[in-house]
């Protein structure tokens, strides 16, 4: 084996524990940036209903609307 392909070999290992680390992190410790939005809507929430018309509206858009941003 070269130097150089056993360079790329221990570099691509390296990524790939960093990587595979960073992923096990993720899953592990659940950061809460990870469960809600910015606005403080939860992901993957249901849409709610609409008083007025009856039609479903997305949960995130009815926050910014409250917020003013809408």
């Amino acid at each position: 084996m070269s130097k150089g392909q056993l360079q790329m070999t221990i570099y691509s290992t390296l990524v790939g524990v960093i990587g595979f680390a960073g992923l096990i992190y993720i899953l592990v410790t659940q950061p809460a940036y990870l469960h809600a939005t910015r606005d403080g809507v939860p992901y993957f929430s249901p849409p709610v209903v609409n008083p007025e018309g009856g039609k479903p509206l997305k949960l995130e858009s009815l926050a910014r609307h409250y917020k003013g941003q809408d």
